[in-house]
């Protein structure tokens, strides 16, 4: 294999790692952010906490690829409401789309280093 760096690629697994507990993070604060709003009703608040339940494995590394999945699945419904909304070319896509680019990666590649279901 070419490389420019060849002596990085003993850190082929950290990639996958940083991109894991980025999309963690994110769900993690979504979730936060769908409890603690007042004016939430039940329906976002369940699925606030489905996406804190998510974020949550995704940064233990648990169950990554399932984790991802649902992210991956999230995301696609959240585009498909921004397309009905007709607000599909805006910048908050770029930012749903870039998100489920990383949840299809983590779905493919697995959790990398430091996670829970590495051995599996």
């Amino acid at each position: 294999m070419l490389s420019a760096f060849p002596y990085l690629l003993s850190f082929e697994r950290l990639g996958p790692t940083l991109i894991r507990l980025s999309l963690g993070a994110v769900f993690a604060f979504w979730a936060y952010r769908a409890v603690k709003e007042k004016s939430a009703n039940n329906q976002s608040k369940a699925l606030g906490i489905l996406e804190g339940i998510a974020g949550l494995m995704l940064i233990a590394g648990f169950l990554t690829q399932i984790a991802a999945l649902f992210a991956a699945i999230d995301l696609v419904v959240r585009l498909v409401g921004r397309a009905r909304n007709r607000a599909l070319l805006t910048d908050g896509v770029n930012y749903y789309l870039i998100l489920l680019v990383m949840s299809l990666s983590l779905l493919v590649t697995g959790a990398g280093f430091f996670a829970f279901d590495l051995p599996l």
